[in-house]
């Protein structure tokens, strides 16, 4: 902010770019990933990722670190974040919940991590030295993204019919993927990569409108976390060591909800446990909007950290279980672009009411209300319309478990999608015990578009 002559929302808009691009970006990445495969869009996400950091280093106007930190580095860790979600759902069913948990885990990890050594990269190198080394270390998304292997597949395609296929066919048909649907007739053609058609899913509606309702504040604390500590009187390294705090909390956290959302008797009802965890976040925002000692502020720390954690470690299962994985791909990345939109209104609004009002205490007020409400509308929408869906007569299509969607196109997916591949795909499958593969067993990756001749 000195360098540049910025107050709280011009720098606040670093970050909410950063993150808009991350979730707004979805069906680009959903695209991609469905073209390509979840490896080669991973290796050229950290590319971008690690070049948005160093161009970001030699910035010399507000609007360069907008370009290159936000908008190039965003990009790039969105062609990131998306392919490993969709490996999970891939690779795991019976105890998906828990590879979530552990997955999230990596997040609060590197922000445990980040926050120091951000403040000792900032002492000792300067915040453009800083940049630099950063973008260095995103140069190891690429060395994750090389270890994205496929599943195997059902078993070898003949040689004929595999010449056939591009590069990018071959490797996203053995990442289920698959570019072709066969309808009765036999002949192929290009499967759609973007099933817009998910939208008129009840259940997509009523996560949509919950991952908007939450995103809008969710963030928020955390933004302006450090900075309100700061001007509490809090020395600069026991301020930046909250964030530390809240990253130790949400390691603990995720992984332990994901295993206590797997159990058999609470996976049914992971919908319930997802709006718990918004409420819980939302009041802690609530009940800390005073909080200026730093013992305050350490214990505001661990219980927001302790319900964000919660709520990164089912917000993804809770999506799954509603649409299918065959589904999840297209599913998620039209869900982060709704989040993008929030994303772009809560942090940079927050920061212009601290500049013009310089108290963060309604900040944290609208923040957790936000956070409630979402929880609350989840709640309520997901019990609504788990008795509509009882009242309702199921159709043909949708006795399967699938979704409302899925009955409109109930003939081209029935002889697409193998009987075995079928999923719950509507808010009443979250009340339903989850099919499985047996412990310890990866899932078997569906073939939604394998040709008749060829298997």
């Amino acid at each position: 902010m000195r360098d540049f002559g910025a107050g709280y929302s011009d720098t606040a808009w670093v970050s909410s770019i950063m993150l808009a691009m991350l979730y707004g970006t979805g069906p680009v990445s959903s695209i991609l990933v469905t073209r390509f495969g979840c490896r080669p869009v991973m290796l050229v996400g950290g590319l971008l990722a690690s070049a948005g950091m160093v161009l970001a280093s030699f910035a010399t106007r507000l609007l360069e670190l907008y370009l290159t930190a936000g908008v190039l580095t965003g990009l790039g860790l969105a062609l990131n974040f998306q392919p490993s979600l969709i490996m999970l759902g891939l690779y795991f069913e019976r105890r998906r919940p828990l590879a979530n948990g552990l997955a999230a885990a990596g997040s609060p990890v590197f922000l445990s991590a980040l926050s120091p050594l951000g403040q000792q990269l900032l002492e000792h190198f300067g915040w453009r030295g800083g940049f630099l080394l950063l973008g260095g270390l995103l140069l190891h998304c690429c060395a994750c993204g090389a270890v994205m292997r496929p599943p195997p597949g059902p078993g070898p395609r003949p040689r004929g019919d595999s010449a056939d296929d591009a590069p990018g066919e071959a490797e996203a048909d053995r990442a289920g993927l698959r570019l072709r649907e066969a309808p009765p007739g036999g002949r192929t053609r290009r499967r759609r990569l973007l099933d817009v058609a998910v939208c008129a899913d009840r259940a997509f509606g009523v996560y949509a409108v919950t991952k908007f309702l939450m995103a809008l504040g969710l963030f928020v604390p955390a933004i302006l976390l450090v900075n309100y500590a700061k001007d509490a009187g809090v020395p600069d390294a026991d301020a930046a060591f909250l964030l530390s705090i809240v990253g130790f909390v949400d390691i603990v956290a995720r992984p332990a909800c994901g295993a206590l959302a797997g159990l058999a008797r609470l996976r049914p009802h992971v919908a319930y446990l997802f709006s718990l965890a918004l409420m819980a976040n939302g009041l802690t925002d609530l009940s800390s909007a005073r909080a200026r000692s730093y013992g305050a502020l350490v214990a505001f720390c661990v219980a927001f950290g302790l319900s964000y954690g919660m709520v990164g470690a089912l917000q993804f299962e809770v999506l799954m279980a509603a649409v299918g994985s065959h589904r999840f791909p297209s599913a998620l990345g039209l869900v982060l672009l709704v989040e993008a939109v929030a994303v772009l209104i809560g942090p940079p609004s927050a920061g212009r009411l601290v500049d013009a009002l310089k108290n963060y205490e309604i900040i944290f007020y609208l923040a957790g209300s936000e956070v409630a409400l979402a929880g609350i509308f989840m709640a309520v929408a997901t019990k609504c319309c788990l008795r509509r869906s009882k009242d309702t007569p199921p159709s043909q299509g949708a006795q399967g478990g699938a979704s409302d969607t899925e009955d409109a196109e109930a003939q081209e997916d029935a002889e697409a999608l193998p009987t075995g591949a079928e999923e719950p795909g509507s808010l009443q499958a979250l009340e339903a015990p989850s099919p499985g593969a047996g412990p310890g067993e990866p899932k078997e990756a569906a073939e939604p578009g394998v040709d008749p001749e060829s298997v």
